[in-house]
């Protein structure tokens, strides 16, 4: 789907930054759905598959919810390779053994092209974004993700203008977005579960309708 040229390319600029490998991401090539995540973690690179460990397990079980399993949706994230702590207490241990963290705007943005490129190319119908990062990488920063998930809408993407662009703007692009939780969210609140679930049901509907307009 994405040429080994963008991607040798997506490798270069993730590579001045604090993070290790890269993953694409996977499913189906030609699913009207796709869910965009933050950023692989160790379990990820390990496995090479998007989503696994406990967090995978979580958005298996919010699938179902929304009459979905792996095989219907294309998954990938922002940032494709896994940002990992650097700071003086992790940096005494080897790079596998440091915690996962938030990637860093620079790195949202040394990504942003593949992320672009993988939505021109598989044209969703519908893109679920999986966690305040996808979010605010695609709509904007302002956007708060408690005020907004569950509710679906259309927008115009963000997208990076140039290869040599440090900002993102607002493209021509209309697409409808379905904000929700990201699945390792429960871990440190688990009352957000009951939410997630009640978004997937939602999205189940909207999918339903999308459907209903070919």
């Amino acid at each position: 789907m994405i040429s080994k040229q963008l991607q040798e390319l997506g490798k270069k600029r993730i590579a001045p930054y604090p993070c290790e490998g890269f993953l694409l991401g996977g499913g189906n090539e030609e699913a009207d759905v796709l869910f965009v995540g933050e950023a692989p973690g160790r379990d990820e690179l390990q496995t090479h598959k998007p989503f696994t460990g406990r967090a995978g397990a979580n958005l298996n079980g919010f699938l179902k919810e929304a009459g979905l399993n792996r095989e219907d949706i294309y998954i990938t994230s922002v940032v494709r390779s896994r940002p990992y702590k650097h700071d003086v207490k992790s940096s005494k241990k080897p790079i596998e053994e440091r915690g996962n963290r938030t990637p860093t705007q620079k790195e949202i943005i040394a990504h942003a092209p593949l992320l672009d490129e993988m939505i021109n190319q598989l044209d969703p119908k519908l893109i679920v974004t999986l966690g305040a990062i996808a979010l605010k990488r695609l709509v904007g920063p302002n956007i708060n993700l408690q005020d907004v998930h569950g509710k679906p809408f259309c927008t115009r993407l963000l997208q990076l203008p140039s290869l040599e662009s440090s900002k993102l703007v607002r493209g021509e692009r209309q697409q409808h977005v379905f904000p929700t939780f990201h699945p390792a969210s429960v871990f440190y609140n688990p009352t957000l579960a009951t939410a997630i679930t009640n978004d997937m049901r939602q999205l189940r509907s909207v999918l339903d309708w999308l459907h209903e307009q070919g």
